[in-house]
């Protein structure tokens, strides 16, 4: 019998939250804490919160302001836009955190989310724009890594057939596109603007370039940082999920696997693992 068969719900519940990468935990506990805290407050709270930490693509607010750029991402308006919006975080975000590592995938989410932004002041610029509040371009850069990194992965939807990622991904990105200026309160050029930035810097970091070191700045501020291993270039690296203390203490046989697991991701990606490749680089994962 199952130790976890007459478990608790909320030791259940628990287990799983804490079976999610780092970051993307993280991301959905601020985002869940925040929008109780507002439904809590009320409107009055609310709007409190918006007007100081929502983005306002007004180019001077933006400059002056510029902590908009990343603390609107963890604003919403509603429930469902909370929901789908983590998600989606979670559904594809999984495989790429435990893939690129936590690092790298801080750098993919928040610099799509900033990247729309930045988009959104260069179109305000012309034609003005609305504040902005959600997670919604910094989550579709994370699927279009996803779709970058796993072209093939079947994404199952209701009442449909598998769809693999890179087109119902292109889909998504399409529909965007296809409803610029609906005046349907959707902020599509913040969507567009973080697919662009999601593609592009995923595409560097299989190009080979090291994106976790674009956030070792900021950690230095808070404590003395870490040497990493330097990984070849367009493939999955140990770098960007382990520092030198952390491969210090792998078994040669363990590092011999890793490097194994990570070829094969970057060749057939991650859906290309067996089951026992998959839980072994979970296993691997879960020490850094």
């Amino acid at each position: 019998m199952s130790r976890y068969q007459h478990d608790s719900f909320w030791n259940a519940a628990k287990r799983g939250f804490y079976s999610m990468p780092a970051v993307i935990r993280t991301i959905i506990a601020i985002n869940v804490v925040i929008f109780v805290v507002m439904a809590i407050g009320g409107q009055a709270l609310s709007g409190f919160l918006i007007n100081l930490f929502a983005f306002n693509p007004e180019p001077f607010t933006a400059i002056t302001q510029p902590w908009r750029l990343v603390t609107y991402m963890f604003l919403h308006g509603g429930g469902f836009h909370l929901i789908f919006n983590m998600l989606w975080l979670w559904w594809m975000g999984r495989m790429v955190e435990e893939t690129v590592g936590p690092r790298t995938f801080s750098v993919l989410y928040f610099g799509a989310g900033i990247g729309g932004a930045v988009l959104q002041i260069a179109i305000a610029a012309a034609f003005g724009a609305n504040i902005v509040i959600g997670a919604s371009g910094a989550v579709l850069g994370i699927m279009v890594a996803f779709a970058y990194l796993f072209p093939t992965a079947p994404i199952m939807l209701l009442f449909l057939p598998p769809i693999e990622a890179r087109f119902f991904v292109a889909g998504w990105v399409a529909l965007d596109v296809l409803f610029l200026g609906a005046g349907d309160n959707v902020a599509r050029i913040v969507h567009l603007g973080g697919a662009a930035s999601g593609y592009l810097l995923v595409k560097m970091y299989y190009d080979g370039f090291d994106l976790s070191s674009i956030i070792r700045p900021v950690e230095n501020l808070f404590k003395s940082g870490k040497r990493t291993v330097k990984g070849k270039k367009g493939k999955a690296k140990r770098s960007d999920m382990y520092s030198v203390s952390d491969v210090e203490i792998m078994e040669e046989k363990d590092l011999d696997e890793l490097d194994e697991i990570l070829e094969k991701i970057s060749k057939k990606g991650y859906n290309g693992l067996t089951k026992e490749e998959k839980q072994k680089l979970f296993d691997l994962s879960k020490r850094n």
